[in-house]
């Protein structure tokens, strides 16, 4: 079974940055990534890297959001810089082991002067 834990949210200002990181445990994942939901919106893919640390992005964090992974500590990163008010959102973190998906709880970003 496995479990994933979302850390590193807060209250950001326009402009600044904030590293997100994932921990996982239970079950090794061969895919991990991030995805986010603001208020009144639908849940939506920020990035997503592989075991073999191939990444994708969405078009409106690209140039700006980094996501990196350490297989040692089956763990996943999300570096954000440059934010912007519209990067507000609940990010949740996923891993992807076999044909299972699993969730984090999620952690709140807020970007706001």
């Amino acid at each position: 079974q496995g479990q994933l834990a979302e850390s590193g949210g807060g209250l950001v200002q326009p402009g600044g940055s904030l590293r997100l990181s994932c921990e996982a445990s239970g079950s090794i994942f061969n895919a991990m990534g991030w995805h986010r939901q603001a208020p009144g919106k639908q849940r939506e893919p920020v990035a997503g890297i592989t075991s073999g640390s191939i990444t994708n992005y969405a078009d409106s964090v690209k140039g700006r959001f980094t996501i990196s992974r350490d297989n040692a500590k089956n763990s996943a990163y999300l570096q954000m810089n440059s934010v912007k008010p519209e990067d507000t959102a609940v990010y949740y973190c996923y891993g992807r082991a076999g044909v299972r998906i699993y969730w984090g709880q999620g952690t709140q970003v807020t970007v706001s002067s």
